[in-house]
């Protein structure tokens, strides 16, 4: 939920900012669609905001695609989304041949008990963690690789 709640507050302000734009650099509006912007002008970032989310619910479509897609650039521009990203899951997807070792590493990365951390190698591809920090995600990797496990992290 609460990353719903930042979504919409991110919407709220990249509305908002594209309203206060708007008003520096006015553009013409065709005489066909001046009633609807001048009624779409009087509403509030919040009902903009629902506005948005029924049309694109409505016509099957999303607004913020193509601006993800023009924002990032190509593919360099990708890898930089990738990132960016705070937060990771750890996907253990091959136990390998050194299973005893992938175990202990899942051990030591998830913090679950010996039964727990055998039951996740022995019923791979399984999640080890989730939502775990960029760095620690890539550190708890490269341990569970070393060991000789198939990791993802997502």
């Amino acid at each position: 939920m609460s990353e719903e709640t930042a979504k919409q507050e991110e919407v709220k302000e990249e509305t908002a900012a594209k309203v206060e734009d708007s008003k520096e650099t006015p553009t013409e509006v065709p005489a066909k669609f001046k009633a609807l912007v001048d009624q779409i002008s009087e509403l509030s970032v919040l009902d903009l905001a629902e506005l948005v989310k029924v049309l694109e619910g409505h016509f099957g479509v999303s607004a913020a695609a193509p601006v993800a897609v023009a924002a990032a650039g190509g593919p360099a521009g990708a890898e930089d989304a990738v990132e960016a990203k705070s937060s990771y899951d750890i996907m253990l997807t091959a136990a390998g041949e050194k299973k005893i070792d992938v175990i202990k590493a899942v051990r030591e990365v998830s913090g679950l008990g010996l039964a727990e951390s055998k039951a996740v190698v022995d019923s791979a591809p399984k999640m080890v963690k989730e939502g775990v920090p960029a760095e620690e995600a890539e550190e708890a990797k490269k341990k569970l690789e070393e060991a000789g496990a198939t990791v993802e992290l997502q």
